[in-house]
């Protein structure tokens, strides 16, 4: 059974005009997949794991043979199976609002949780690095307030997509389709309102054919 993890970075819920085009993209994959899996997880309701001093002292006392509390080893253990977890799935939707040019916090986390050697990359002194997840492929939702698109001049502002592309294609996964919704707010109503339509409406069709 194929299995969809819909990632959802922002904490607003149905009134996130981000989740509204995720949600017609859901229903359109849904639709065209009946016999598939979804599940979501939420960033900011969810729970994620804190990568803390303990996590990290089980994380290296295990990559260096050495000896770790149990504390430490039982931390470090939640961090694994939340990479097993996200690994477990075949397609991924990541639903992202630009927060100050860059990432919500809680998605910062969460990556930061997923990136870890030998579980999601592999260090080769020859061939360098390599991603572990697969390349699987990403439905990457990114909406931002103003306009950040090749051109406008404030391109070199986005710190969103760059990253985002960046940090995926670490873990292994190149395969990034990405509906950019923007500007949503530094334009008029009228104009706002068409770009979300059109945002929608492209995510249907993207959702249809994932």
């Amino acid at each position: 059974m194929v299995k969809l993890l819909h990632i959802k970075a922002t904490p607003r819920g149905d009134e996130s005009r981000t989740v509204r085009i995720a949600n017609a993209f859901l229903q359109a994959y849904r639709g065209a997949n009946p016999a598939d899996a979804t599940e979501t997880l939420d960033l900011f309701s969810d729970g994620i794991p804190e990568f803390d001093a303990l996590a990290v002292a089980g994380k290296y006392a295990l990559m260096h043979g050495e000896q770790a509390s149990a504390e430490a080893v039982a931390r470090w253990q939640v961090v694994v199976d939340t990479v097993d977890h996200f690994k477990s799935f075949d397609k991924y939707l990541l639903t992202c609002p630009m927060w100050n040019f860059a990432i919500p916090y809680k998605l910062k986390q969460y990556i930061d949780v997923l990136v870890q050697p030998t579980l999601t990359f592999s260090f080769d002194p020859e061939a360098g690095f390599s991603g572990l997840v697969g390349d699987k492929p990403v439905q990457l939702i990114a909406s931002r307030g103003g306009d950040y698109a090749e051109g406008t001049g404030l391109e070199q502002l986005d710190s969103q997509l760059p990253y985002l592309k960046l940090i995926l294609g670490f873990m292994g996964l190149t395969d990034v389709r990405i509906i950019t919704a923007q500007p949503l707010d530094m334009t008029t109503p009228d104009h706002s309102q068409q770009v979300l339509a059109e945002a929608i409406a492209q995510a249907a069709q993207a959702g249809a054919q994932f």
